[in-house]
């Protein structure tokens, strides 16, 4: 399968500190790829790394074969970040419109961005004046209009209700089948099971990267999150001091999906 994303030996120091230590990974195209981890973990600072946007020590990041962050990519990724990019003092259709026009494009496709991500009926309403998941949809909406070959997602789903994110994900699924390539970070469980491959990072590192099938099988078991948990405890070291570690409880990585949700 053609690769979208390279990443080798990826290095990020920041504040005398290690947040990435020697990334090695591969994304596919046409793909949907789950990066899942702890808070802290560094997701976002390897996301940036891809978009290009963030000073690494060593090590290299290729997205569709050119070195990440070049001119000839500007047009060719979507990003969305975890806070809303979009301009409060004007409507979601405004918005969509105006970063439409930098990729050419005309009102339908705007408008289709919008229907896209579940915001129709908000369209004429004032950014400023929306919810916070609805403002995440908006920025959602920014982030495709320009149909992007590949799209990086920090945590896209966060603050939205159930229904909508199964919509979300069945959108990012449709997207990868028209030759997308989507990244999207999480660490809320159940939404590791909508991807086709997954990496998990810890701790800067990273301890997984493979199929959901083969995750489950290196991992002996089908509870995803009960496999991460035993990949977690595969690369620590071994104190026989230390008492047992029993699962999360929830559905995250780092607390029950109803905290995850409250934050």
């Amino acid at each position: 399968m053609e690769t979208a994303i390279e990443v080798r030996d990826l290095v990020v120091t920041r504040g005398g500190r290690r947040v990435l230590q020697g990334i090695d990974c591969t994304v596919p195209r046409g793909t949907v790829t789950g990066l899942l981890g702890p808070s802290g973990s560094g997701k976002t600072t390897l996301l940036r790394a891809i978009v290009g946007v963030q000073t690494v020590t060593s090590g290299s990041v290729t997205v569709l074969g050119e070195p990440a962050g070049s001119r000839g990519l500007r047009r060719r990724l979507g990003y969305l970040t975890q806070a809303p990019s979009v301009y409060p003092d004007l409507t979601v259709r405004e918005n969509a419109r105006y970063f439409g026009r930098l990729y050419g494009l005309g009102r339908a496709d705007a408008d289709q961005a919008i229907a896209a991500v579940g915001l129709a009926d908000a369209a004429g309403q004032l950014v400023g004046t929306l919810s916070g998941g609805q403002r995440s949809r908006a920025s959602l909406a920014c982030a495709l209009v320009g149909r992007p070959e590949v799209v990086i997602l920090d945590e896209p789903t966060v603050g939205q209700d159930p229904v909508l994110r199964a919509e979300l994900w069945q959108r990012f699924q449709a997207m990868a089948k028209e030759g997308a390539t989507l990244l999207v970070s999480s660490h809320v469980m159940d939404e590791a099971a909508r991807c086709d491959r997954l990496l998990l990072i810890r701790e800067g590192r990273l301890i997984a990267d493979d199929t959901l099938a083969a995750v489950r099988a290196n991992a002996g078991t089908d509870d995803l999150e009960e496999a991460f948990l035993r990949l977690i405890r595969a690369t620590e070291p071994t104190d026989p001091t230390a008492p047992a570690r029993t699962g999360t409880g929830g559905r995250s990585l780092t607390g029950s999906g109803d905290e995850r949700a409250a934050r």
